[in-house]
């Protein structure tokens, strides 16, 4: 690990290929330590992760319905006829019987012939017509209507016709996370939550990467560069059993299941830019916040951490808000001490009603040195007037507005 970290990494992604929430784990490890992981490439990929360079390339077989067959197709063709150039050579160069539509499909989902002319959009649009257009082609060279020069090898080039995209947008950037989610397990081009990185560090109180600092691979493991060794992971030390957090996130996986009380209760996974974690929803606290529990919902939680031996931590949910995406701006309102601060966020709220928006509002006690913000019904509309019923209030030279960088 010390020497050949790369090296390392790719044989640990390896190894752990059929699990996405390892691969994730191993992916944002990687890139902690300023090893990028590139996205699938259909004119570099092989089967498994390989090394390039300083960077690692992700393996085709990492992709769902993509078999082995399909993939020794694909390197055999590249090796053989060079790289492909556009959906269409692909098509040409690849022996059709050793692909298939729905590998195709999972391969353009999966961003793999992203580097090639035209949006995934319009590839999804024609690649059955692509395929159907080779196939009939090997199918009359079979049926002896060849050339003049006779007979066609099992490995030349079926001619398919270059295509036309039809002219039609990319899909949105949402939409494409999703396929990538749904082809790998992960997010490979961006995150969901990427617009959303200022307003969890605003309304959560730790990610789930510092929940699990401190679980990692056994020692004697890495020592040793068995890449075969099961991973073990080791609760962090650092966060309690019962200690109260909050985190946020989007939602991955819902579970919801029957007690012996006949009352549901759910167990969710919850992503960060960081990890996952799984959520416990007791029927009492799913009552009240159901309606927020579905795939792809971006949520805040509030609960107690769960830490069992031998068990990943785990978050007991006491309370779900939405996310909010937050305005880049804070406004800051300098008081004198925290007991004044305190008496400011009672007296000010029936103040702010009518100034209601989307930028934070803090109170900065200057004796103590902090900052509390206050609620989301206290936050200000910067278009009103309300920044400058503040500055009446309390002086221009008190009230403050910063950017975030």
């Amino acid at each position: 690990m010390r020497y050949y970290p790369v090296e390392f990494i790719a044989a640990m992604l390896n190894s752990i290929m059929g699990s996405s929430e390892k691969v994730a784990f191993y992916i944002h490890f990687a890139e902690s330590l300023g090893i990028q992981v590139l996205t699938p490439d259909i004119n570099e990929s092989f089967s498994k992760f390989t090394v390039k360079g300083d960077t690692i390339r992700f393996g085709m077989a990492a992709i769902k319905n993509v078999g082995m067959n399909v993939i020794e197709g694909i390197v055999k063709a590249r090796e053989e006829k060079g790289e492909f150039t556009s959906l269409s050579d692909f098509c040409n160069k690849v022996d059709p019987g050793t692909i298939n539509k729905r590998a195709v499909e999972s391969l353009i989902k999966a961003g793999a012939f992203d580097k090639l002319n035209g949006y995934r959009s319009q590839k999804l649009a024609v690649h059955e017509k692509l395929l159907d257009g080779a196939a009939s082609q090997k199918k009359k060279n079979i049926d002896g209507q060849l050339s003049l020069f006779g007979g066609l090898d099992a490995g030349a080039m079926v001619e398919v016709p270059e295509i036309q995209y039809p002219r039609i947008k990319e899909f949105d950037k949402k939409y494409l996370l999703a396929m990538e989610k749904e082809m790998t397990g992960l997010y490979l081009t961006g995150h969901p939550l990427d617009e959303y990185k200022a307003s969890l560090k605003s309304q959560t109180s730790m990610s789930v990467e510092e929940i699990m600092s401190s679980q990692e691979t056994l020692e004697e493991e890495a020592m040793a560069h068995d890449p075969a060794a099961e991973i073990i992971m080791k609760p962090s030390v650092g966060v309690e059993d019962g200690e109260r957090v909050i985190i946020g996130g989007i939602i991955t996986e819902v579970s919801r299941k029957v007690t012996k009380n006949n009352k549901i209760m759910a167990f969710v996974k919850l992503e960060d830019l960081t990890g996952t974690i799984e959520l416990i929803v007791f029927p009492n606290t799913l009552e009240k916040v159901n309606y927020m529990i579905e795939i792809d919902q971006l949520i805040v939680v509030r609960g107690k951490m769960s830490i069992r031996e031998d068990e990943a931590p785990k978050v007991i949910c006491e309370d779900i808000q939405p996310l909010e995406k937050l305005n880049s701006s804070k406004v800051f309102i300098r008081v004198s001490d925290n007991k004044t601060a305190k008496e400011v966020n009672w007296s000010l709220r029936p103040y702010l009603a009518p100034y209601r928006g989307d930028t934070p509002l803090y109170l900065f006690a200057a004796k103590e040195r902090q900052s509390f913000r206050l609620g989301r019904d206290m936050w200000l509309d910067l278009k009103g007037d309300g920044f400058k019923f503040l500055q009446e209030k309390f002086g221009e030279e008190n009230v403050k507005i910063v950017e975030d960088n």
